[in-house]
């Protein structure tokens, strides 16, 4: 049975997903969410009797008040039509490097993201745990000769096992370009990276595009916790480049 989709097509005041959010609804499952509650559970229950009537396209707005017994005060039009699938959206490049306990957490964390579509490297294949859905797993016995084939608009984690290996991929991504890179260590390791990277002939400038330390100093060293540190500055990074290209 072709399900119907939900999309939000407006967003007004306090909302909890953005315009362009989708979602799947068959009888018996959902795909997606366009932010859970009392407004999803009242869209499925709309596109539900949709599938029971045979209607195939309808359009709703929602207020998110009393009637919904929820006081966020905004409101939300909906699109519901037959479909098999949701729209794909843009998504940005991210390469993680390293499959170690940092790296899986990170990668745990970002995979089920909409907005990010993920490259996994590192050396051997017995070094990846469970490959989320949707994440490219690439084996490379030299992590830093693949980077050539990334594109220059990807952004990069650096999480490996070796410092060596670190240094070899900062020196290819600086020769490459990137939109943006991040170096797991800590201050002394990246005073020696810089030098190093410095003999190397990049200039100043071009190093300090690499951010390292990464994650948030106050959640700890945990691996989970350096990697909701890690994925929330990603996060932010990509929303105020949107409200820049919007602005602009």
């Amino acid at each position: 049975m072709t399900p119907v989709r939900i999309t939000i097509t407006r967003a007004v005041g306090s909302a909890p997903r953005g315009v362009g959010t989708q979602m799947l609804v068959w009888p018996d499952r959902i795909a997606g969410t366009i932010g859970g509650g009392a407004l999803e559970w009242a869209a499925m229950a709309k596109a539900r009797q949709m599938l029971d009537d045979g209607q195939s396209l309808a359009q709703e707005t929602m207020p998110l008040g009393p009637a919904l017994g929820q006081c966020c005060g905004g409101s939300v039009s909906l699109r519901f039509e037959r479909a098999d699938t949701m729209d794909s959206l843009p998504q940005k490049p991210l390469w993680i490097y390293g499959a170690g306990h940092v790296g899986r957490a990170l990668v745990a964390v970002m995979a089920p993201l909409p907005d990010w579509a993920i490259t996994w490297v590192d050396v051997a294949d017995d070094r990846f745990d469970a490959v989320p859905d949707g994440v490219t797993q690439l084996v490379a016995a030299n992590p830093a000769r693949v980077v050539q084939h990334a594109p220059e608009d990807a952004h990069h984690l650096i999480l490996t096992y070796s410092h060596e290996l670190d240094m070899a991929l900062c020196h290819a991504l600086l020769q490459h370009g990137f939109a943006s890179a991040g170096l797991i260590g800590s201050a002394t390791k990246w005073a020696r990276f810089r030098n190093r990277l410095s003999a190397l002939g990049h200039p100043p400038q071009d190093i300090a595009r690499i951010a390292c330390p990464i994650g948030d100093p106050a959640l700890g060293k945990h691996p989970q916790a350096l990697a909701i540190g890690v994925a929330h500055a990603m996060v932010r990074a990509g929303q105020n480049a949107a409200l820049g290209d919007k602005a602009g």
